[in-house]
């Protein structure tokens, strides 16, 4: 996009010249080139800061070509026989004539008219290089899919021929293995990775596909798709899926491994249709899992050394509790790794297995085959095994296997999905297990939340007012002299004050007393029946709070919610 003479002038010195960009978006964007690698044109273009057509328009003057924009393309799709399809798709490439002379070679237009590869590629068909203009990306894509890709969609609608549907996939196919749909995913992966996104999100919509990331628990866009690439781009993630490509019009669940920025990744991949195509989203989930131990959840020292003792447990249940999206299975992981695996046996139950570690034999559920969790529960109990992993208790009957193992001398870890520690019980007892049964085989239920952490690079700290102020709300007096923080928005943080998040926890201890509670109460149990390693989730947020991790305000708002 950018290979011109090395005396022209730079492109990003040309837009800020002419006003289209301001120097802390230059510096921005080549930060992003530093670490991303890429075209700058590209880059500057994706990240929003200047307009495809004045990007092109800087570039046609930094390399002394015409900029041929999409009025001023052929009215009729020319002849082409001289050159594959396949070829002009890849290269971006647009004959602005007929292609069928050797002697007389068309104009073409081009994203990148210097490259080398395509001028040696057109001089061994042409026997020459023919005249190649700066088009815009966008437009000339348009166009190639216009002429080559919608004619075959409508043919293959029209005709209701198999052996031409059969065509048109194997097209996609092709489609979804050429440069540019490999580098365009590869460059949505890699903006992913590099603002360490969980989630991948690509959506088709009426008029265009968007893509968008979950970073720490918040989404939003980075990029745009025109309708005529996302079924290339939806395919080549299937491919890497080991999905079925022709299969579009019912759910698929695949999974891949990658490797972004040095980074060893696993991808959970999942496909849906929707009204205007398909909707994918990527889990990535790093592959250094077996890095992450408890000391990096940032459990207060209370609260680890009690989980510590339960862990250490022979038999027992011990479940982690939170809604989706809280941490709860990334907590059980780091709670098996501390296990010694190699002198136990560990099987886990769970849908869709997340994570692959060392010494767990994992199994997936699959119900459309009726391999269920209360299935495989059964037959776990026939494996000998020391330690039990159930993804998610869902129903009364996996519940009281569980129970079972547990009081036949198995540990059983597993999560459920309540609001608090203390609301576990009361969902074991609705699910009925009996209230006798839990105080035997429950040894302690830990609840978390994932709240954002404070940026170092903006974060400020707060007024000796506003400091008491955030403490009160909290509940708590802030200690003498403590400093308490507040966000304020930097590029490194996208703005927003944080970067990252830290989970706060409350583990609740089943100690002889709160069995009483649960035996004389059963499902009437409060809030406050419970005797707790570290304090509720607020002491354990405002601890975080007093460390300048986050803030009271990020306390309250995951904090407070009850079940």
């Amino acid at each position: 996009m950018e290979s011109v003479d090395a005396a022209a002038p730079k492109l990003g010195e040309m837009l800020l010249a002419d006003q289209k960009l301001s120097r802390n978006d230059l510096d921005r964007a080549l930060e992003v080139q530093r670490s991303m690698g890429g075209r700058l044109g590209r880059l500057i273009i994706s990240l929003g800061l200047v307009s495809e057509a004045d990007v092109y328009a800087a570039l046609s003057r930094q390399a002394g070509l015409p900029l041929v924009r999409q009025d001023a393309f052929p009215k009729d799709k020319p002849a082409t026989s001289r050159l594959n399809t396949s070829f002009l798709l890849a290269h971006n490439l647009l004959p602005l004539g007929d292609a069928e002379d050797a002697g007389s070679p068309p104009d073409f237009a081009s994203v990148d008219p210097r490259d080398p590869q395509l001028q040696n590629a057109l001089r061994l068909v042409f026997g020459g290089v023919p005249r190649i203009a700066f088009g815009l990306e966008s437009e000339i894509s348009s166009q190639l899919s216009e002429w080559y890709l919608q004619d075959a969609s409508q043919d293959d609608e029209g005709s209701g021929d198999q052996p031409e549907a059969s065509e048109f996939i194997e097209h996609l196919r092709d489609m979804a293995s050429e440069a540019p749909i490999i580098q365009r995913v590869s460059h949505i992966l890699a903006q992913a990775v590099a603002a360490q996104a969980s989630d991948i999100h690509i959506e088709t919509y009426e008029e265009k596909s968007v893509v968008r990331i979950r970073v720490d628990g918040e989404i939003f866009p980075i990029d745009e798709i025109d309708n005529k690439d996302a079924p290339a781009v939806v395919s080549r993630i299937k491919i890497l899926s080991q999905l079925d490509i022709a299969e579009r019009r019912m759910p698929q669940d695949g999974r891949t491994k990658l490797r972004v920025h040095g980074k060893e990744m696993d991808a959970r991949v999942s496909t849906i249709p929707t009204m205007f195509g398909e909707s994918v989203v990527m889990r990535l989930l790093e592959k250094n899992f077996d890095l992450l131990s408890l000391e990096s959840l940032n459990f207060t020292p209370p609260t680890l050394k009690a989980m510590r003792q339960m862990l250490s447990v022979p038999h027992g249940i011990f479940l982690v509790t939170g809604p989706t999206g809280s941490g709860k299975s990334t907590t059980l992981y780091a709670s098996m790794q501390e296990l010694e695996g190699e002198n136990l046996k560990i099987l886990t139950v769970e849908d869709p297995v997340e994570y692959r570690l060392q010494w767990l034999n994992q199994v997936q559920v699959q119900p459309q085959i009726g391999l269920t969790f209360a299935k495989v529960l059964r037959s776990f109990l026939r494996q000998d095994p020391d330690v039990i992993m159930i993804g998610e208790m869902r129903d009364g009957e996996t519940a009281e296997i569980a129970v079972q193992a547990a009081l036949t001398g198995h540990l059983v870890l597993s999560t459920l999905h309540t609001n608090s520690a203390l609301g576990a019980i009361v969902r074991l007892i609705n699910m009925g297990v009996e209230p006798y049964l839990i105080t035997a085989s429950v040894v302690g239920v830990l609840a978390q939340r994932l709240v954002r952490k404070l940026c170092g690079e903006c974060k400020l700290p707060l007024s000796p007012d506003q400091t008491l102020a955030a403490a009160a709300s909290l509940g708590m007096a802030a200690p003498e002299g403590q400093a308490l923080y507040r966000a304020v928005g930097c590029p490194a943080c996208r703005g927003t004050g944080y970067r990252g998040r830290v989970a706060i926890h409350e583990l609740l201890v089943l100690t002889d007393e709160v069995k009483k509670v649960v035996l004389a109460q059963g499902s009437s149990l409060g809030s406050d029946d419970g005797a707790y390693a570290g304090g509720n989730l607020l002491n354990d947020g405002a601890t975080k709070v007093f460390k300048g991790l986050t803030t009271a305000e990020e306390v309250l708002r995951v904090a407070r919610q009850n079940d």
